[in-house]
Formats: C-alpha cells, structure tokens, sequence
C-alpha cells in the first residue's frame, strides 16, 4: 500500500494508471472524484487493475455536511470492507507456480466468499491447513482455520463437531498468544465461545475485534448473535443494520438479513419477518437455514404449501439427514440462547417447523 502523501502527487495529472502501477510496483489502483452541491457530497470511487486497466469495482457514496466526519467514517468502512472482497478474489485469481503461504491464505479467503456449503467449507479448511504446512507460526492461518472450523460447526455442516471445536480452540489460543493484537484472532476466539454457549464471553471477543478493527463487519453480525443468544434482543436489529449499512454488497449479506428476520419472527411480527427473510432467500438461494426460517414463518402465517416447498429445500441443500426431525434441530443449536430465548424460539421458529410438517422425532 502507497502513502496518501505519495498517492497525491498523481492528482489532477493526465497518466494512466498502468504507468502508476509500474512507477509504484502496486497491482492495484483506487481512483476516484469528490463533487458538492451545497451540503450534498457526492464521492466517486473505483478500482482498477494496473496491470490490465481492468475496472474490479465502481461505487458511488452520497451523503451531507451535517456531520462529515460520520460521512468520512462510514465512506471509508465502506470502501475498505469492498476492497477487502474485491482484492481477495482477485488475487486469490492470480496464477501462481509455487504456491507460499500467503496464496494458499488467499485461495482460502477467497473460498470462503462462496455459498456456505460443506465442499466450500472443507476446500477452505484444506487451502489454510497447506498454509499452515508452508509457515506452522502464521497467526493469520491459524486464526482463519479455527474460523471457518468453527463456522462450519455453528451451520451443522459438519459430522466432527467435537474434534473441530477442539482443534479450533488450540487454533485461536496460539493465534492469542502470538499476536493478541491480532483483529481476527479475537474474531475466532469469539466462534469458540460461542460454539461453547458462553454468548457474554464471545460479544467480548467480538467487541475486541471491532476496537482492533472497526471494519470488521463479521463481528458487528456474529456481535448481534451473540446479544440475541444472552438475551439482549433489542440490541440485534442495529447492529445487523450497521452491518448492511457498511457492507452493503457483502457476499455474505443474507446472514444480515436473516439476524433482522430472526428478530422479527422471535417477536411474532411474522409479516417483518418474511419482508426479510426473503431477502436474505434472494441474496443467497442456496443457504438451508434460511429456508428453513422461510418455511417456519409461511406456516405461521398460514401459508403451508409455500412452508412445505421452503422446508423441502432446505433438506435438499443441506443433504440427506438435514432438517429432518426438531429434536435433532435442537441437538444442531445447542446456541438456541438463555431460557427466555429458548422460550421465543419454541414458541416461533419450532412451532413453525411443526406446521410446516416438521415431526418431532
């Protein structure tokens, strides 16, 4: 990354951004133009390869100068939360001979922007398990392993939940240790406990992440989760919507949607819910939860062909076994949170599933 102070002395110059790229030695370049109109700002952003002056991403901002040091805060999570997808999958591309630890992090990130599947999680787990081959101290391969360890264990996408749970929780602790300064390595830390049911601990890590990193809109999403399973409802719907407000093309955005449409159903306002729902469905057709959550609120509404259709394709997403019964649903979220919001799901979310022709056993 190239200084502002060197940055600045290409403005208003007439030279294209490979001659940048070759006086810089960057790969990337991210230009863009500030406009006002009275108390309107309007900020052009776009990001070019140097080496093709290929456009990878575009975006425009809007906003006031009521509070612009907000407007600057929030232009620049936006811009760096874009760039992290868009500068993942694209050198994650880049054809490489051999391989170093650093490419096989990146494959693995950039795995992981796909659809949570069970091949997609166990190709990610395998790309940052050669990292860890190649350089066994990185903090980085260590604290991504035990994440995606660990996610794959909260979605139940995994028949080794116990091991991937232990082996993250070593993971995470030697990351911890190395580098307890490292954003991301609380952001896992955060999954073990949260995986472990102990949701105050885990909204602790989560908050260490976002002071390390106020960028990290992963843990504005799992923060959320973690208040909704210690019981602090309320404090749900902000942070989810703080989280779509800074990552509004996040590949992963239909978990945002879903934490707002999860709020909704607990709290009977099962009309909200599907509004949701539904959208997180669009962003993500292929995520079995969300189908699942569909499926529950159509029953509640009445609307059981529709549930029936939803639950049905939740089961074929997830594979054989999935979504079969609401005892094992339960034995999957042993995270379904402190007793008052174990009571709002029985009262919601399972009672859905039983309408939506879910049995018991």
């Amino acid at each position: 990354m190239i200084s502002r102070n060197t940055a600045f002395t290409y403005r208003n110059k007439s030279i294209d951004t490979k001659q940048i790229g070759d006086e810089l030695g960057v790969h990337y370049v991210l230009e863009g133009s500030v406009r006002r109109s009275g108390n309107r700002v309007r900020i052009n952003a776009q990001l070019v390869d140097a080496e093709t002056d290929a456009h990878l991403w575009a975006e425009r901002f809007d906003g006031d100068t009521g509070d612009l040091f907000a407007f600057q805060d929030e232009i620049t999570s936006r811009i760096a939360n874009a760039l992290g997808v868009e500068l993942i999958a694209a050198e994650a591309a880049r054809p490489t001979e051999r391989p170093d630890a650093l490419d096989y992090i990146l494959r693995g990130r950039a795995t992981l922007l796909k659809p949570r599947t069970r091949n997609n999680y166990a190709e990610a787990i395998n790309l940052f398990e050669q990292a860890l081959v190649l350089d066994p101290q990185s903090v980085e391969a260590q604290s991504r392993l035990a994440d995606v360890l660990m996610s794959r264990v909260m979605n139940g996408l995994t028949d080794s939940a116990a091991a991937d749970l232990a082996r993250a929780s070593e993971l995470v602790d030697q990351a911890l240790a190395a580098s307890p300064g490292y954003a991301y390595a609380h952001l896992a830390k955060g999954q073990v406990l949260r995986g472990q049911n102990r949701w105050e601990e885990a909204a602790s890590e989560y908050g260490a992440a976002l002071a390390l990193n106020r960028n990290l809109v992963a843990a504005l999403h799992r923060l959320a989760l973690s208040k909704l399973y210690a019981g602090s409802i309320e404090e749900v719907i902000p942070l989810e919507e703080q989280a779509i407000r800074l990552s509004p093309r996040d590949p992963h955005i239909s978990s945002r949607y879903h934490g707002v449409g999860t709020v909704h159903l607990l709290q009977s306002r099962t009309d909200e819910a599907i509004v949701w729902l539904e959208k997180g469905r669009s962003a993500m057709p292929t995520v079995p939860f969300l189908r699942s959550w569909l499926a529950s609120a159509y029953a509640l509404k009445g609307e059981t062909e529709r549930a029936a259709a939803e639950l049905a394709e939740a089961r074929r997403l997830a594979g054989e076994g999935s979504f079969s019964s609401i005892a094992d649903m339960k034995k999957i979220g042993g995270w379904w949170g402190v007793p008052k919001i174990r009571a709002l799901f029985e009262a919601t979310y399972f009672a859905g599933l039983r309408k939506a022709g879910m049995p018991e056993e």
